[in-house]
Formats: structure tokens, C-alpha cells, sequence
């Protein structure tokens, strides 16, 4: 009896969360190649799925979406990038990621951007995945995206027509940040620039260390290193 009790109580908490990768694979016209964050997709992944809760992937393009190949190098590597690499379960579903296009918001109870470069040239454009963040919003859900992928936010709005992250506190990768990477010229635009822009209100810590920022429903970590606090914040979220 007590084992049946806890299966039910597992099953009413379990909430299922999308997670939304971008499509794009060119960096701008240095001939070079990006994508997500490895980091970024990896350690909110599995905090959220060992916490017992069904994790299902999209992308505007659907199928394999592009990692980006400086977070698979090396010195970028966390316990759980590793632990994705021997995870032959995860990496075919990461494989089969289902068109945005496709999604309905009804199905989920929150949603996570993951960033990497490559958001700013699909994502914070793209009409489904903007028609998602407003659904989700509309609907008392939890928005999360971390490092570039703010970027989403770029042109999303509540229904009376503001935009969704005025006068939110929000954070994203920092323009000094971009700029030690040496593509503040190669970006469509700058994050931090961007939420600046739309109204909201932008903080961040020292760079290359972990900052999130919880502000009703939107959930915003600064760069790869926030990844995980952005991910308990949501767990705490759809816990409470």
C-alpha cells in the first residue's frame, strides 16, 4: 500500500516540460559553425529529468539540431555533458526533436531554452516559437532560457500587446562577455543590449560566473555556468 501511494503521488507531480533548441548552424559569415550549448541543453536535462519529471525536445527544423562545436571541447566539459555522451537513450532522442511547428502548449506545463549562439538567428525570429513563449505566458506557465537564448524574448508579448519582459527582471549573456569572445561584430545584436532595449530590467554578476533571476514566470540565467541554477529555479517553480 505504501509503495502504490508513493507511484500515485510520483505521478501527480511528474510535470512535462519542452525543451527548445535551435536549428541554426552558421555563425554569421566567419565560415565557422555553431549551435547549442552543450552545457546549457545537458545540465538542466538532467536536473529536471532525475527529479522524476518527462522531458520532450523541439526545434524550429525538427530532427538533429546543430551543437555547437566549441561546447564539446575538452576544457568546456561538466559531469553532465559527460554523462549525455554515454547516454545513448538521450542522444536518440536529442536526434528525433519534433518541429515547433508541431507542438501544442496545452501538452506542457513549462518550457526551456537552452542558448548557444545560435538562437539569436532562428529563435528570437522564428513565428512558432514566439506564438509558444505568449501561450505559455498566457497560460501561467513557466519561461526559462538561459544565456543567449533571452533572445526569444525579443519580439514576444502579453495580450495586451506589451511586451513580455518590460519592467522583468531578466538576465543573458553580457555584452562583455561577448565581446571576450570575440563576436560583439559578428551577432545579429546583443543580448544584454536587446532586453536593455525592450524594457526590462537587466542585471548580471561578474562574468563567466552563475547568476539567475526568477521574476514571476520568466526564469533567466546569465551564461553557460547558470544553466543548472536556472534549472532548479524551475524545479522549485513546478514543485511549490
Amino acid at each position: 500500500m505504501f509503495l502504490f501511494i508513493t507511484v500515485l503521488k510520483k505521478r501527480k507531480t511528474m510535470k512535462n516540460i519542452l525543451f527548445v533548441l535551435t536549428s541554426h548552424e552558421d555563425l554569421g559569415d566567419t565560415k565557422q559553425k555553431t549551435g547549442f550549448w552543450i552545457e546549457e541543453f545537458a545540465n538542466p536535462y538532467y536536473v529536471l529529468k532525475d527529479a522524476g519529471h518527462s522531458i520532450t525536445l523541439a526545434s524550429p527544423k525538427g530532427g538533429l539540431p546543430p551543437i555547437d562545436p566549441k561546447s564539446d571541447a575538452p576544457d568546456q566539459q561538466t559531469p553532465a555533458t559527460v554523462r549525455f555522451k554515454e547516454d545513448k537513450k538521450a542522444q536518440e532522442v536529442l536526434s528525433k526533436t519534433i518541429p515547433l511547428s508541431e507542438i501544442n502548449s496545452e501538452d506542457y506545463d513549462a518550457v526551456f531554452y537552452p542558448g548557444g549562439h545560435g538562437p539569436l538567428w532562428d529563435l528570437a525570429e522564428d513565428y512558432d516559437s514566439i506564438s509558444l513563449i505568449e501561450s505559455f505566458y498566457r497560460n501561467n506557465k513557466p519561461v526559462s532560457a538561459v544565456c543567449h537564448a533571452p533572445a526569444v524574448f525579443k519580439y514576444t508579448r502579453k495580450e495586451n500587446g506589451e511586451l513580455i519582459v518590460k519592467n522583468k527582471k531578466v538576465t543573458g549573456f553580457s555584452n562583455t562577455e561577448e565581446a571576450a569572445v570575440g563576436l560583439t561584430n559578428v551577432v545579429p545584436f546583443l543580448v544584454e543590449d536587446m532586453l536593455k532595449n525592450r524594457g526590462s530590467i537587466y542585471s548580471k554578476t561578474d562574468d563567466w560566473q552563475p547568476y539567475a533571476i526568477e521574476d514571476g514566470l520568466l526564469l533567466t540565467g546569465q551564461n553557460p555556468a547558470s544553466s543548472e541554477k536556472v534549472a532548479e529555479l524551475l524545479l522549485e517553480k513546478l514543485e511549490a
